[in-house]
């Protein structure tokens, strides 16, 4: 019994410490402020913005991240080409102003993806169904083939001979 009673512990205590890892999104944060300093980093650091929609309640925004993390190829791609920011949406903060600025993005469901170039334009808008693999994360080559075909390299106009 005492075996039993310690094993339930040590998963409760992990599903919490897990959990508290994976506050990606801060319902108090200035979106407006803080998507202007990473357009601003971006633009110094010859990146985009990426910006992943969603918030901690979203279990496939919260995977999203593990499964980027995780994979050495995408995380690569995203620390070379991108600036990465988390813009929540929440019964706290739904971010009205920002959304609409992005031109309501959310219609696609969470987590949506959206890349800026260094100006702040957006570029792209991704639903991320069409990243899925199966019921409980994300395929690998779509995922890298979507970061990799609107990363800056590939459009810089000097890659494909314009001026």
């Amino acid at each position: 019994m005492k075996k039993i009673f310690f094993i339930a512990a040590i998963l409760l205590v992990s599903q919490i410490t897990f959990a508290q890892e994976t506050k990606l999104y801060n319902p108090a944060a200035n979106a407006q402020t803080d998507i202007a300093a990473a357009i601003k980093k971006a633009k110094a650091e010859h990146k985009f913005v990426l910006i992943q929609a969603g918030g901690n309640w979203c279990k496939w925004c919260i995977e999203f991240a593990r499964f980027a993390k995780a994979d050495h190829a995408i995380d690569s791609v995203i620390s070379a080409s991108y600036v990465w920011y988390h813009l929540n949406y929440s019964k706290e903060n739904e971010n009205k102003a920002m959304f609409s600025k992005l031109q309501w993005p959310q219609r696609f469901g969470y987590p949506v993806f959206i890349i800026l170039n260094e100006k702040g334009e957006r570029l792209h808008t991704q639903a991320s169904e069409y990243l899925e693999d199966g019921k409980s994360s994300y395929n690998q080559q779509k995922v890298q083939t979507f970061l990799e075909m609107w990363s800056p390299r590939v459009l810089n106009p000097h890659m494909w001979g314009d001026k």
